[in-house]
């Protein structure tokens, strides 16, 4: 009798336990099953553009790691894009969700000694790769979890190490040498600015800078102040202008990263810097040749100075970026006040030009390239019309997280 009342109490307690650590895995996992279970959640017209984005996100991607409809977790910058733009979301609205949002991001993918190699391989060299690493400085902040902090060491190594052009500038990846995308301006700057003003006391914001004075003396068109694609230093590149090393044309979204870059590094720029100043002279300067570009709807084209050719499109990522840019750069005096009355322009632009809006209020923006590149396999050769035939997608990342940022600056 006493063996089997043993064997009931065992038997119930394992019960309670396991119910209670299923409960607590489940709890744990994510936030956001009430999302996942509230297809028919109505959200409201009456919130601010950049939360109905947000909100829309979280809808179609419950689990964070789901962005870019991915099944599988992966540490990608497209991921930090939106989760970077939630992040800002977040520290506005005081909303836990948003933050939980982003956590759960960075904890599937960093074990418990702060080791991001599941998906992350340091040989590519991939500056691309830098991007997640923006996420973990206010998660480090919040919870001191030194995990974060391990990650964001990993990510600093990578930039310590990342192959160099002759003249000082960070390879865009390992399988292309000697190569600079204004991509790679965006992916890895903000990071190691951001990195060694917070625990290197901006030792190296020299070297930041040079970033930038590299891309703009070399990728810069003196006759539109557009900058180009990308710069190959080699000139070897069969993509590479013989003369001047650039790719030969504009690409919106690609401007678009080298603006964001812009307005973000100078965050950890003190104004008493050297290089400040000109930095803030790069952002006018880019500034004030997309002015000239813009649509008269607000938004650029896809090959930014082409408006009127045929196959040319109005393109929400590009457009997005350069939205956020103009209106963060006007916010924070880099740029003259103006900028702000065009980056209104463009955010209207995109609300009524770009953005379907689902009977149950959740948001949609078409009209987003989903890739572009130089170089590579199958071959891209930068031309006019292989940037008009590169496929779009709908919700892609890189419009509506630029889009959240540009909605935030603009307190729609």
């Amino acid at each position: 009798m006493k063996n089997s009342l043993k064997i009931n109490c065992f038997t119930t307690i394992s019960i309670i336990l396991t119910l209670l650590f299923v409960s607590c895995k489940t709890n744990s996992q994510t936030s956001f099953k009430s999302f996942e279970n509230k297809k028919n959640l109505l959200i409201s017209d009456n919130l601010k553009w950049s939360e109905r984005m947000a909100l829309s996100i979280m809808k179609r991607h419950p689990e964070s790691y789901m962005i870019d409809d991915r099944t599988v977790a992966k540490w990608d910058y497209v991921h930090a894009v939106v989760l970077n733009s939630i992040e800002e979301l977040y520290k506005k609205t005081k909303d836990k969700k948003y933050y939980n949002y982003v956590k759960s991001y960075a904890d599937i993918l960093i074990d418990e000694n702060g080791d991001i190699s599941k998906t992350y391989t340091v040989e590519t060299y991939n500056i691309d790769l830098i991007t997640p690493g923006s996420i973990l400085f206010d998660l480090y902040e919040t919870t001191q979890d030194k995990r974060y902090l391990v990650a964001m060491q990993t990510l600093r190594k990578q930039i310590e190490e990342q192959p160099r052009t002759p003249s000082g500038g960070f390879w865009h990846k390992k399988i292309y040498p000697n190569q600079m995308w204004l991509d790679g301006l965006f992916m890895g700057e903000p990071f190691y600015a951001q990195y060694t003003a917070t625990f290197e006391n901006g030792k190296k914001l020299d070297d930041i800078a040079k970033q930038f004075e590299l891309i703009q003396l070399h990728a810069t068109d003196k006759k539109t102040g557009l900058l180009y694609h990308a710069w190959d230093e080699s000139k070897q590149m069969p993509w590479a202008n013989k003369q001047t090393g650039t790719s030969p044309n504009f690409w919106s979204r690609s401007i678009g990263w080298y603006a964001m870059a812009l307005v973000d590094v100078l965050d950890y720029f003190p104004k008493n810097h050297p290089k400040q100043k000109e930095l803030v002279g790069y952002l006018n300067n880019v500034a004030n040749a997309l002015v000239k570009f813009q649509d008269k709807s607000g938004l650029w084209y896809q090959v930014t100075d082409k408006g009127g050719k045929a196959g040319n499109y109005l393109e929400s990522s590009g457009s997005s970026m350069f939205t956020y840019a103009l209106a963060k750069g006007a916010n924070k005096g880099y740029l003259p006040k103006k900028f702000k009355t065009i980056a209104i322009k463009a955010f209207d632009g995109l609300t009524t030009q770009l953005i379907q809006v689902e009977p149950n209020g959740e948001i949609n923006i078409t009209q987003a390239c989903a890739v572009a590149g130089l170089g590579g396999n199958p071959y891209r050769d930068g031309s006019y019309g292989y940037y008009i035939n590169e496929r779009k997608k709908d919700n892609d990342p890189k419009a509506t997280g630029p889009f959240i940022l540009a909605a935030l600056e603009l307190d729609r």
